[in-house]
This record gives C-alpha cells, sequence and structure tokens, in this order.
C-alpha cells in the first residue's frame, strides 16, 4: 500500500508541465538582422554586429520563467547596446534613461513587427 502510493507521487513528479508554445519566425529575424541598431539615433554609438534582442518585456502576448518572448517581440541592437541593456537589468529604466520613453523597445518591436514582410496573422 505503501509503495503504491510513493510510485503515484514519483509519477506525478516526473510529469513535465505543459508550457505555452512559443511563436518563432526565423523570417522574421531575418529581417529584423537586415535592420540598423534602433538606439542609433539617439546615442549614435553603435559598435559591433547588429543583434536581435528578444524583449524581457514583451508588446505581444507573454514572458514566462525561463523563456523568452516570442520572434514578435524582437529589437535590432548593435552588441554594444544590447550587452548595455543586459548589464542594466531593468528594460523600461534602460529605455527610460536611453531615449526618455520607457516604453520605447516595445513600441520598436511592434512597429518591426507591423512592418515585416514576413508578418502572419494569429491564426496562421
Amino acid at each position: 500500500m505503501i509503495t503504491q502510493q510513493l510510485l503515484k507521487r514519483a509519477k506525478k513528479r516526473g510529469k513535465k508541465k505543459n508550457k505555452p508554445k512559443q511563436y518563432k519566425n526565423k523570417k522574421h529575424l531575418d529581417f529584423i538582422h537586415q535592420q540598423r541598431c534602433c538606439l542609433r539615433d539617439n546615442l549614435k554609438d553603435c559598435l559591433g554586429v547588429l543583434q536581435a534582442h528578444h524583449l524581457l518585456k514583451p508588446w505581444d502576448g507573454v514572458r514566462g520563467m525561463g523563456m523568452k518572448a516570442s520572434d514578435k517581440n524582437v529589437i535590432p541592437l548593435c552588441m554594444r547596446h544590447h550587452i548595455m541593456l543586459h548589464n542594466f537589468g531593468n528594460e523600461f529604466n534602460f529605455f527610460g534613461q536611453m531615449t526618455g520613453d520607457p516604453d520605447y523597445g516595445r513600441k520598436v518591436a511592434e512597429k518591426y513587427w507591423n512592418e515585416s514582410p514576413f508578418k502572419e496573422n494569429d491564426s496562421d
């Protein structure tokens, strides 16, 4: 009797929880990689290759623990600004200090998504 209960508990612990499926769009990421750093006009000190930064606080959808935002929520950043953002820690504070608009990253990501030739409808 006790061993059956222990087996049931072990099975429950071994089950993986279903995470929501993350939206991926390689063509949109390639489109982002063809853009200029979105902070170039504000800071003018870009350096390094362009990288696609997945927002920590996405404009579309949610980002759970251990998950990155969907590919709709990316912005183009040069390596210098990407490293600066991650070292800063808080995305809203970073964009607020660098651009004067804490919501800058979300606005840029949404703008690029809406302009992307590879944008898909939610029903696709």
